[in-house]
């Protein structure tokens, strides 16, 4: 009988030209990772052979025709498909990338079906992933669709945390997309993911401004004194620990991070640019706010380190960590409120 206290996590390969496979390899070398969790892979065996012997790495592999046949103890391959695919490491090539989207929608059925507890996503290239079926801008925005629940970009660490109000949005249309709502629904999901995944009994949140200087009293831009600031009043009237807008060119740099248990920032890179200056090679993106637990490295493809055996796997081994600590803290929480929800029993026994 399968031992329910280790957990399966699921592997989407992501782009096989790029750093994806190696990284994976260089996580599950090490046979101590065996005993922390069971990988499922979504590829080919014969395709994860091939990148085993090219990285000179011992990893051996177990071929099972779904995850819902992964042997603990062994690093599982699902043969998503069975023919040999051809490896250019560093380009960009659209072929590669619908192997990629058969990788992902076979683990994110599985993720629903619950035959893996978590996923962890190796990176994508964004482009390469293009078409008429798929025409997503990276796995949130895809995972968003298939699963349950309102998204949030999360980048987390042990020292920072950064949840995303846009994330894939073109500069030029980040206002457009800043609205109450979304507001609203960022803040909550930052709030309900630092309680439910990470423990936080009581979250303290920042919001950055929008505009410079958070737009200086509406003389640049009007959305944080507009939109912004009277949502944030009302998190503080619901008794929330929500604050801002603060200008964002001066919130890390004078340490003000540090005074909160996570960020969110108005669009991409305002989050991300810190984030990694900070966390680089240890930071984890999260997708926060649904059913099921994602997390991914916290970096690209690096085609112009692919196949050369220069790697780091640090970020995705944090990925995979993240992943089953989440998991856990969110068990553990549903349970908490499952046990105090349920109406308490007397014993006639104790009658005076």
């Amino acid at each position: 009988m399968r031992n329910q206290s280790i957990i399966k996590v699921g592997i989407s390969i992501g782009d096989m030209n790029g750093i994806g496979p190696e990284i994976i390899l260089k996580s599950l070398e090490d046979k101590r990772m065996l005993e922390l969790f069971t990988p499922v892979i979504f590829a080919n065996s014969k395709m994860m052979s091939f990148f085993s012997k090219h990285f000179k790495t011992k990893v051996q592999f177990n071929g099972i025709p779904s995850a819902d046949k992964a042997i603990d103890g062994k690093i599982n391959v699902v043969n998503v498909w069975k023919e040999g695919v051809k490896i250019n490491f560093g380009e960009e090539d659209k072929l590669i990338g619908e192997y990629a989207v058969k990788s992902l929608e076979a683990a994110t059925q599985a993720l629903i079906k619950n035959d893996v507890q978590t996923l962890v996503t190796a990176p994508i290239n964004k482009n390469s992933i293009q078409s008429d079926k798929f025409n997503f801008p990276g796995h949130t925005d895809y995972l968003a669709q298939e699963l349950k629940g309102e998204s949030l970009m999360f980048m987390v660490s042990e020292s920072i945390k950064v949840g995303l109000l846009t994330d894939h949005v073109p500069i030029k249309d980040i206002s457009n997309h800043i609205t109450t709502k979304s507001l609203q629904d960022k803040v909550n999901a930052i709030h309900n993911s630092l309680k439910m995944d990470f423990g936080v009994e009581t979250p303290k949140i920042a919001v950055l401004g929008v505009n410079p200087h958070s737009g200086d009293n509406g003389v640049i831009g009007l959305e944080d004194e507009e939109i912004i600031k009277p949502a944030l009043k009302k998190f503080v009237d619901a008794g929330k620990f929500v604050f801002g807008p603060y200008a964002a060119d001066s919130f890390f740099g004078t340490k003000q991070h540090k005074k909160f248990d996570a960020i969110l920032a108005a669009y991409h890179d305002q989050g991300l640019i810190p984030f990694k200056t900070l966390s680089f090679g240890e930071g984890v993106n999260y997708t926060a706010g649904l059913n099921r637990v994602r997390t991914s490295p916290d970096h690209g493809t690096a085609f112009d380190i692919a196949g050369k055996g220069k790697a780091n796997a640090n970020s995705f081994n944090e990925a995979i960590f993240t992943s089953i600590k989440i998991y856990k803290n969110r068990m553990e929480y549903i349970n908490l409120k499952k046990n105090a929800l349920e109406p308490q029993k007397t014993s006639h026994n104790n009658r005076k």
